[in-house]
């Protein structure tokens, strides 16, 4: 009897107390029209972990279940590439939900566009809460993050996120895992293209992302990503791009809008201009008032929670100089 083949693709995911978002994850995976690759779940620590999950869906779902110390999410698709068996890893997060022709599409792609790594769009899911739904408009529409999370009109050149990303087990070779930071997707992207490899962007090969459930997490989560962004410059000269000042010009602006308001209402004009033009654009791509109007406070979170964390790190690491020994500190993250 010659040997199983090895499946065409890991997806490696990370997870840290999350079973029902493993439950909706795995759900998807069974219902695939593809069945050609194996799942890697990392738990990385849980005190709340998904056994039952596993043996639930283990006859519907090739699944390697691994537990380890909590080390953190890089760390732990590190973990899990060591132990994948197919020469293509993808990454997705714990709270996404794959299409059922997400591998099917996948093939379809790499096919008529061989590459060594590609990253896909994230978009809400019909199931999603009216917030989230919010929250994903606030995240994905070229009037608050200009496009840049993996759509076909951007300000920025297409960076992969791990939410949906992938790449060849030679660029895993080469360039090495991912290390133990903040927005280390991008750093990870970043390495893999100063290494000479071809990213892509498969707009048809996208996922349902959840994110945060709430404003209040979205803002500490978006907060960091602002924060990060300082990291990636220090590491990167040069990598920033005007896309990213634009949450930071939005705070400041605003600010000085709405202080200049208390001596004439007109200065409030420009604010109200913006959010007219969220509404209707949230409108038409939702076709759902309520979640049209909750994206207007959901995208003042995602650009007031970047653009602080933006300023706030700009501040303390490259105005006081506090950033200079950035690449000191991944390492001594990735040594613990």
């Amino acid at each position: 009897m010659s040997p199983t083949p090895p499946p065409s693709f890991s997806i490696i995911v990370p997870v840290y107390n999350r079973p029902q978002e493993v439950n909706e994850l795995l759900d998807s995976l069974a219902c695939q029209t593809d069945k050609d690759f194996e799942l890697v779940l990392v738990e990385d620590g849980s005190t709340i972990p998904c056994s039952k999950e596993y043996e639930i869906f283990s006859d519907k779902v090739p699944i390697k279940y691994f537990h380890k110390s909590n080390e953190g999410r890089s760390i732990a698709r590190n973990y899990g590439m060591d132990r994948a068996d197919a020469d293509f890893f993808i990454f997705v997060d714990s709270d996404c939900i794959l299409p059922p022709d997400y591998i099917e599409n996948l093939k379809k792609s790499l096919r008529n566009n061989p590459t060594d790594c590609f990253g896909g769009p994230d978009a809400a899911h019909e199931s999603f809460s009216d917030v989230q739904k919010a929250i994903n408009f606030s995240m994905t529409s070229f009037l608050t993050t200009g496009g840049i999370r993996g759509g076909k009109k951007s300000l920025e050149k297409f960076t992969p996120r791990t939410f949906n990303m992938g790449f060849s087990r030679d660029v895993y070779r080469k360039v090495g895992g991912f290390r133990e930071m903040f927005s280390e997707d991008i750093d990870m992207s970043t390495r893999i293209k100063q290494a000479g490899f071809k990213v892509t962007l498969f707009p048809d090969v996208k996922v349902f992302h959840k994110r945060r459930v709430d404003l209040k997490k979205f803002w500490r989560q978006v907060h960091v990503f602002g924060m990060s962004r300082i990291t990636l410059q220090l590491l990167y000269p040069g990598s920033m791009k005007l896309v990213h000042w634009l949450p930071a010009l939005f705070v400041l602006f605003g600010l000085g809008f709405v202080i200049a308001s208390f001596f004439n209402k007109w200065f409030l004009i420009p604010l109200l201009v913006y959010f007219a033009a969220l509404l209707v654009a949230a409108l038409v791509a939702t076709r759902n008032i309520k979640v049209a109007l909750l994206s207007i406070p959901a995208s003042v979170v995602q650009l007031g929670g970047y653009g602080t964390g933006f300023l706030r790190a700009y501040f303390w690491k490259i105005i006081l100089g506090h950033g200079r020994d950035v690449n000191d500190e991944i390492e001594r993250r990735r040594g613990k």
